[in-house]
This record gives C-alpha cells, sequence and structure tokens, in this order.
C-alpha cells in the first residue's frame, strides 16, 4: 500500500466520521441510496459517452496503482548505463548485447540497441523524445479522464437535488407532509455525495497519475541523456555524475536561502556598529 494514499484514506475516513457523527442525530442520516446511485450512474454514463470504451477500462485498472507502493528503479537503471558505457567504451559489443538480455527498462534497451547498430546520435534522440512524448500525452490523457470525472459527479449532484425538489413540490401539492423528509434527503444528498467523489476520490486520483507521470518523464530523459553520452563514447564516471544529477535533490538550487541569511546577518552586524548595541 502507498503510505500517502493511506494517510488521506485514513485521514478521510476519520472527516467523515467526524461529520457523521458529530453532526446527525443519526448517522444512518447520510446514508441515501438513491442520491448515490444518481450521482454514479450518471458520472459513468456521461464518462463512457465522453471517451472510447478501450480508454475508460484501461483507465479505471489503472487505479489500483494509486493504492501501490510507488517503485523506483532510478538507481538500477544509472548502474547498468554505467556498466554498458564501460562495455562499450572498451569495444565489447557482445557483452553489450548479454548485458541488455536481462535488462528491465525497454526504454533504455531500445537506445542502446540502436547505439550498437550505429544508428546517428541525432536519429536516436528522435525515435526516444518520440516514444517519451507519446508516453506523456497517453498518460497524461488517463489523468484526464479522472478530471472529467471529477467534473461531472457535482454536476450529477445538482441533478439528484432538482429530481428531490421536484418530488417535494407535487408532495406538498398533495399534502402528505411526512414524505416530504426522505424526498429532501435526496435532494441534499445528492450534491453532498457529488462534491465528496469529485474532491477526495476522482480528482486526487487525477493528481497523483499527473505526478507519477512527471516521475517517469524525469527517469526517462535520464535514460535519453545517458545513451546521448554513451553513443559519443564519453566516459563512465563522467556519465555516473551526469545522470545522479537528475535525482540529486538540491533544498536551495540557487543559493536565494543562503544569501537572505548573509544579508540578514550583515544588517545585524551593521546595526551593533552603528550604535554600539543592538537595535
Amino acid at each position: 500500500m502507498n503510505p500517502s494514499t493511506m494517510i488521506g484514506i485514513v485521514v478521510s475516513v476519520l472527516l467523515l466520521a467526524t461529520v457523521v457523527l458529530f453532526t446527525a442525530q443519526s448517522p444512518l442520516g447520510f446514508v441515501n441510496l438513491p442520491g448515490l446511485a444518481i450521482v454514479l450512474t450518471g458520472t459513468l454514463a456521461a464518462t463512457f459517452i465522453s471517451y472510447p470504451l478501450r480508454e475508460v477500462a484501461r483507465v479505471l485498472a489503472l487505479t489500483r496503482s494509486v493504492f501501490q507502493r510507488e517503485n523506483s528503479f532510478v538507481q538500477e537503471d544509472i548502474g547498468e548505463l554505467v556498466e554498458l558505457a564501460r562495455q562499450w567504451l572498451h569495444g565489447d559489443a557482445r557483452t553489450v548485447e548479454r548485458t541488455l538480455e536481462t535488462t528491465r527498462n525497454p526504454f533504455l534497451r531500445t537506445g542502446i540497441r540502436l547505439v550498437i547498430d550505429n544508428v546517428r546520435e541525432e536519429e536516436i534522440l528522435d525515435l526516444l523524445r518520440w516514444r517519451i512524448a507519446r508516453m506523456r500525452a497517453r498518460e497524461y490523457a488517463e489523468a484526464q479522464i479522472f478530471r472529467t470525472m471529477a467534473t461531472y459527479a457535482p454536476a450529477f449532484g445538482m441533478l439528484g437535488t432538482l429530481v428531490g425538489l421536484i418530488n417535494m413540490l407535487e408532495i406538498l401539492e398533495v399534502g402528505d407532509l411526512a414524505a416530504i423528509g426522505p424526498r429532501l434527503a435526496v435532494a441534499l444528498l445528492s450534491t453532498f455525495y457529488g462534491i465528496l467523489l469529485a474532491n477526495l476520490v476522482f480528482r486526487p486520483i487525477a493528481v497523483k497519475l499527473e505526478r507519477r507521470t512527471e516521475q517517469r518523464l524525469v527517469a526517462m530523459n535520464m535514460v535519453l541523456e545517458g545513451v546521448s553520452m554513451i553513443s559519443r563514447r564519453r566516459l563512465p564516471s563522467f556519465i555516473e555524475a551526469t545522470l545522479q544529477s537528475f535525482i540529486a535533490e538540491y533544498p536551495d538550487e540557487l543559493g536565494e536561502k543562503q544569501h537572505a541569511e548573509r544579508t540578514d546577518e550583515d544588517g545585524a552586524a551593521g546595526a551593533v556598529r552603528q550604535d554600539g548595541r543592538p537595535s
């Protein structure tokens, strides 16, 4: 289980439990199956109308990745690229081919095979960039489906509200006041369900998938740079140092924080010299 997803689920459950237990006379008052059915069926129906069936089916299968722990193989890819660079620098093409047979990353494997085949560097980079662009477009489109569902859910919640209000008006005309409560529950809880699903389910999944895509893009661009340097026969030590910079974390890349602290210290020292005491 992904730890951040687990924390989000626990906090969401605590929030809902607090709302239900401390604001309602009866917790069952927040359970309304007709209102929930209007939101869910309406959102799914609009989604299937908006997108091809194969895309929706693939995206719904992707939801399990949100709950899985994020595995990073970047260090493994760097190690393989450095080892392949060392072998290629020594002109040992057979050893490179044997190493590629056990390589996990198909993107890396494609790039190195093109290097072995003596394809020009520009053509290799064009092909790899095209694969990166295709992956980015496909995965952003998948996340966009969940963003679309987050837009549909509140709208169908409002539809449920209108249905409940119309039914309530008919009951008022008949004069059966005892049936007003259930109709009003459908009206209000439909909007509640729509907002809840949009902001605690659909939109967070979309953000999670987009973040996953960004991490995959960093890894693929790192492999692309490694393949480019292997094609130019750069030294393995230089390749490793360059690739490590893709994943290195610098809390203050531009030194702005240190500059601000130094400025504050200089200003305080100047005030002491001028007054003979701290200001």
